[in-house]
């Protein structure tokens, strides 16, 4: 009887012990952005409601807005699950953000060949300011300090890697007291990471990760778009393609296709421009200079038009996205800006000079077309009669006095359906 109930009694925990038996893993993979910031912040309530050993997060990472970054910080500092902040593959690399979200993290790893290190992003247009950039610096200097004082970090490093770009190995990092350790994997993660202490807000725990499940989480399908077109570049190639799409189909009314991708397009990048910091005096020069492109094919000014709508649109294309502080990662390409500022140009451009060819070339429709043709007379002109012309009958007029039968003559003028003549012999 006892024997049974001891049976009964694992049974009934067995669930609850092998819950608890796993450690939850995900990937950040590219710049921090709201969906980053999300994705982890889901990550960690998942590993919370699984009662999980921690939290791996799996990081390579350029950098990305400092809003985004401190939303993620502050989850990681107030979790009540462990969280591991794990630098991999070999060859990634935490820069500018990813220093923040590293240092905040209960444990914090590298990978070999790995490095980390805060860069300065130089924008176009961030240099005029140089007070603000000081002050956004300081900012994130404290914030970096506060951090790494919390953790027990390198605070001379960590304040160094925001106002001095220092870059570090992960050799060199777990030498001056960055990382805490250095793992070929997660296995090996695990293995090193087992008996470590760590202090959470409901006081400190011992982890207990030998041989535990890994469950990898990954970003849902809609995430993984909005992660995509949430980059700053995939964001502007969309605006743009919407606005040609859109002018496509409204100087080609029916042609459907190219208006249905402009939508799409202009759709998605405004959803994309919705999690980007957008500068809206960049967005209306990028409007303007499409109105400028526009007024150029209906006005004819010889290309001045074209040239204001050329630096319009590469001032908005620099401007458009506005970064907070020089530690953002948010800017355009200057290779996408220059290829699209000079291929609108050339197109729109090519479009005036072949409106002008058409407007020189000579008529072949109308009315108008007849001036200067000759015909003959099927009856008498005095002064009206009937005229045969490029094998049509029409009603003609004599200018020139009567104008026999079978005589030829010439269009000197065309009025309504009447045909002004006079006898070829007569012109000059």
């Amino acid at each position: 009887m006892k024997k049974s109930s001891l049976f009964l009694i694992f049974l009934f925990c067995f669930p609850l012990f092998s819950a608890a038996q796993k450690v939850v893993v995900i990937k950040i993979d590219g710049a921090i952005n709201p969906v980053s910031a999300s994705f982890i912040h889901d990550g960690i309530a998942k590993a919370n409601k699984e009662k999980a050993r921690c939290l791996i997060i799996r990081l390579n990472t350029p950098g990305g807005l400092l809003k985004s970054t401190r939303t993620i910080v502050s989850d990681i500092l107030v979790s009540t699950v462990p969280v591991v902040v794990y630098v991999s593959p070999s060859g990634a690399h935490a820069g500018s953000a990813g220093v923040f979200i590293t240092l905040a993290a209960h444990i914090a790893a590298m990978a070999p060949g790995t490095n980390m290190g805060a860069a300065h992003p130089l924008n176009l247009t961030q240099q005029a300011d140089s007070v603000m950039n000081e002050k956004a610096t300081n900012d994130a200097a404290a914030f970096i300090r506060s951090i790494a004082e919390k953790r027990k970090r390198n605070l001379e490093w960590s304040e160094n890697a925001v106002r001095n770009s220092l870059s570090i190995t992960a050799n060199e990092a777990l030498k001056e007291n960055v990382v805490d350790y250095i793992a070929l994997n997660e296995i090996d993660l695990l293995n090193q990471i087992d008996g470590h202490s760590v202090e959470l807000s409901s006081g400190s725990i011992i982890l207990h990760t030998k041989g535990v499940k890994l469950e990898y989480v990954e970003m849902s399908v809609a995430d993984k778009l909005l992660d995509f077109i949430s980059n700053p570049d995939i964001a502007y190639v969309l605006l743009m393609l919407g606005m040609v799409g859109i002018y496509f189909e409204l100087f080609n009314p029916g042609a459907i296709l190219p208006g249905v991708v402009g939508v799409i397009s202009l759709i998605l990048a405004f959803f994309a421009m919705n999690t980007l910091p957008v500068n809206y005096a960049g967005l209306m020069l990028i409007i303007f200079a499409l109105v400028l492109f526009l007024l150029e094919i209906k006005v004819v000014s010889y290309g001045i038009l074209a040239i204001g709508g050329m630096v319009s649109l590469f001032l908005g294309s620099v401007m458009l996205f506005k970064s907070s502080s020089s530690l953002d990662m948010i800017r355009i390409s200057t290779g996408i800006v220059v290829s699209v500022t000079i291929i609108s140009t050339i197109f729109f451009l090519g479009i005036v000079v072949m409106g002008l060819r058409a407007q020189r070339r000579r008529t072949v429709t109308g009315l108008h077309i007849l001036l200067g043709k000759t015909g003959a007379a099927l009856s008498p002109l005095d002064p009206y009669g009937q005229l045969m012309v490029n094998g049509e009958v029409w009603i003609g007029e004599s200018i020139k006095g009567k104008i026999k039968k079978g005589e030829l003559v010439k269009i000197i003028k065309v009025k309504g359906l009447t045909l002004f003549v006079e006898p070829v012999e007569h012109t000059v």
